[in-house]
């Protein structure tokens, strides 16, 4: 199930608040940066995303095999990284965009079943996403210009 996100600018100068659901999330730059640091920036939450999704579907793996995980920690870290070659890696300017991610998986597991459930976190949907090149589509939409009268709405 997938739902939309809203992305709000406030008053400050980069703040952004996420709408998701009835889940709300700030989003800021550090103050090097100008911002306020109100919340993480956007480059973290894609390491975290990334990271709790290798957490969860590790979880879901050993939970549908009934094996005895206990308990995930994953450290995950962001950087931009000068490329070894880039016409490999696409980057126009010799940069690319690097993940290192550590997994410990704590429970009464074999080294098969450590070694699988390592497997499977690094197949999750939002390493695929990352790895796969994904596409995107956006389009402006243009505001309306004049304020709308409680209870008119024309269309």
């Amino acid at each position: 199930m997938s739902r939309t996100l809203s992305i709000d600018s406030g008053p400050a100068n980069y703040a952004q608040k996420v709408s998701v659901g009835g889940h709300v999330l700030p989003v800021d730059e550090p103050a090097p940066f100008g911002g306020s640091d109100t919340g993480p920036n956007p480059q973290e939450y894609l390491t975290a995303a990334l990271g709790a999704c290798a957490s969860i579907t590790a979880q879901m793996y050993a939970k549908r095999k009934q094996w005895n995980l206990q308990s995930v920690h994953i450290d995950v870290a962001y950087e931009r990284v000068l490329a070894a070659d880039n016409t490999a890696s696409g980057a126009a300017i010799g940069l690319a965009d690097r993940f290192e991610m550590e997994i410990s998986l704590v429970g009464d597991l074999s080294e098969q079943q450590r070694n699988r459930l390592f497997e499977i976190a690094n197949r999750c949907p939002t390493h695929r996403i990352l790895t796969s090149g994904a596409k995107i589509q956006s389009r402006l939409v243009v505001p309306d210009r004049a304020p709308q009268q409680a209870g008119t709405r024309e269309r």
